[in-house]
């Protein structure tokens, strides 16, 4: 007997996600993960050679809502020579009670999505105040997306500075500030773009730090969410060293993440020094800070069940609508 399934395209995926409050999604995404309510193995890389290429296979399994899948991605910084994106990403949905293939749709727009609201959840619950001053690395995909993320969390809002030393940090400033209304504009370097922020946001394919301690004030929150393997670091080791350090997901952090595996390896801390969470800190089982003046840093490489979650959103919405197409195997 044929199996059939629903074929969502990325014009689908936006259409079907529109209006859907992504920041609770991920905020109750989240808790269930640490309330260990999810189903979810660290991701599996396997590396491409010789560019050191990266293919990622993400399943999950959220039994309260039923939704089960994977997402397949695939990091490739040598497109952008060739003029393609660098990251392309597809989600499979699968039935918890068959195991049939239910949905196959484009990942990259629920890869952008969901990263920014989990940092605007980071920033929900770690940031010591309201944030008037934010600081972005990086004029990507992900740092536009946070921008918008952001600035529609926290319309006390005034002022956004970028800085990258690729692309146009100038353009991106531009656009930004005529979609979201708040005055953005290019730094010089790193340290103007840091200097007095309340969060800065860290969205780069930097293999090596962009974020020196100095340049970072106290109480302010650094949102980390380049820097997914353990051969990359995207903040200066002092930095991770003196600050409060949460992450979304412990063991994956320890497996993953170049700003902890090196401080680890060097000697700088030991597992202990990450404090927890950010599903702890959603389910009040952890307190972020000691003292307001305290620097915290959110460590975010992105969970399957954040994908999955949106991914079942969005599948159920398409029905709902008759988006897509309905495909046979």
């Amino acid at each position: 007997m044929p199996s059939t399934f629903r074929l969502l395209t990325a014009a689908d995926v936006r259409r079907a996600l529109a209006g859907v409050d992504l920041v609770s999604l991920m905020e109750s995404a989240l808790a269930a993960f640490s309330a260990r309510d999810v189903v979810q193995p660290v991701r599996t890389s396997l590396y491409v050679e010789p560019a050191r290429a990266v293919l990622g296979l993400m399943p999950a399994h959220v039994p309260s809502s039923g939704a089960l899948g994977t997402k397949l991605v695939s990091v490739f910084n040598a497109n952008h020579a060739r003029g393609l994106p660098s990251h392309f990403a597809t989600i499979l949905l699968m039935s918890e009670e068959t195991g049939e293939l239910r949905a196959v749709m484009d990942g990259s727009y629920i890869t952008e999505v969901r990263t920014a609201a989990v940092s605007a959840v980071a920033i929900r619950h770690l940031a010591a105040g309201p944030v008037r001053r934010l600081a972005v690395f990086g004029c990507g995909v992900q740092a536009g997306s946070h921008v918008r993320a952001i600035a529609a969390c926290h319309p006390g809002l005034q002022d956004i500075r970028v800085w990258s030393p690729f692309d146009d940090p100038a353009a991106f400033a531009r656009a930004m500030s005529a979609e979201t209304g708040v005055h953005c504009e290019a730094a010089v370097d790193g340290p103007s773009a840091a200097r007095d922020a309340d969060v800065v946001v860290l969205a780069t394919a930097s293999p090596t730090p962009v974020l020196e301690r100095g340049w970072v004030r106290s109480g302010a929150l650094v949102v980390s969410i380049g820097a997914c393997r353990p051969d990359h670091r995207e903040m200066d080791p002092v930095l991770v060293a003196a600050a409060r350090l949460v992450v979304d997901s412990r063991d994956a952090a320890l497996a993953e993440s170049g700003d902890v595996v090196h401080g680890l390896r060097e000697g700088l801390f030991g597992p202990e020094h990450v404090l927890g969470e950010l599903g702890d800190v959603v389910n009040g089982r952890l307190t972020p800070r000691a003292a307001p003046h305290d620097v915290v840093v959110f460590k975010s490489l992105g969970l399957a069940v954040e994908d999955v979650a949106a991914a079942d959103v969005a599948w159920r919405r398409a029905v709902d609508l008759g988006l897509g197409t309905i495909a046979e195997l």
